[in-house]
């Protein structure tokens, strides 16, 4: 099938290009689902159709609490040679996040102290009240920047929680006063996952990721052949896996600067 739209279809599509079922493809179907998955990786990390912005929920829990706290594992101190003595906690504050994930934005403000838009004593209500009793009684200029002077006072005195998050490690540190975290308290993520293809059944379909499978299993053809290199078959055939391996090092070459040029997020600091 040439729209593949599962693992299976992938695999078979992957074959037929290296000329299955006319040719002998000398790779176990093990070392094919290895370098499917190598490829999906590859394609979940780099490529930009791998992931999506997401936001989720956390509902924190009390061993996250107790964890932070210092009541699980608790602080542990390390002497230096020059005998100070410093603290190990970095290991505590943190809430675990699932596999999926592959980068974290921001973390939402989650504590009930934003005076400016959360109950009817506060400025945004007020203004509505008594301001914008009729359409038309206020100017919408005026209007926009009293919005915009409210949004700095909250950006001063309600700051962005720092975080940290690794996505080898899986854990995100909120590097915030955890004595004022309460049980069953929610918080709100912005974060990157990746595409499950189980799910997003067209990632089996990308043009980039059939190709770069294709090169990958040829690889492995050629890598097992190299084992046979100057066997002769019946016929006087030599099996010639070095020609094989480099021809598909080759494209594999080409379709990774292709990623870094055309599918690839650029870096943060050299956008505008």
């Amino acid at each position: 099938m040439a729209q593949p739209t599962n693992r299976q279809e992938f695999t078979e599509y992957c074959l037929r290009q290296l000329g299955a079922p006319v040719l002998e493809i000398n790779v176990d179907i093990d070392q094919v689902e290895d370098r499917i998955d190598d490829a999906v990786q590859y394609f979940q990390e780099r490529h930009f159709d791998g992931i999506e912005l997401t936001y989720m929920k956390y509902k924190l829990t009390q061993e996250d609490v107790d964890r932070a706290k210092g009541k699980i594992n608790p602080i542990t101190t390390t002497t230096s040679s020059a005998g100070k003595n410093y603290e190990l906690q970095q290991d505590r504050n943190y809430i675990q996040m699932p596999d999926y994930v592959l980068g974290v934005n921001r973390i939402f403000k989650f504590e009930g102290t934003n005076t400016l838009s959360s109950n009817m004593f506060s400025i945004k209500y007020q203004l509505f009240l008594n301001d914008l009793y009729y359409w038309g009684s206020t100017e919408l200029l005026s209007y926009t920047m009293v919005k915009r002077y409210l949004e700095d006072i909250d950006w001063i005195l309600s700051t962005e929680k720092p975080i940290r998050f690794n996505k080898r490690e899986g854990k995100l540190y909120i590097d915030v006063d955890w004595e004022t975290m309460t049980v069953d308290s929610y918080i709100l993520i912005e974060c990157y996952r990746a595409l499950n293809p189980a799910d997003s059944y067209k990632v089996w379909n990308d043009s980039f990721l059939k190709r770069y499978a294709t090169a990958l299993i040829k690889r492995q053809w050629g890598t097992n052949l190299l084992k046979f290199r100057g066997v002769k078959l019946p016929g006087g055939v030599e099996l010639n896996g070095r020609e094989i391996y480099d021809d598909a090092q080759r494209e594999l070459d080409l379709i990774r600067e292709e990623m870094s040029s055309t599918y690839e997020m650029p870096p943060l600091d050299l956008v505008g």
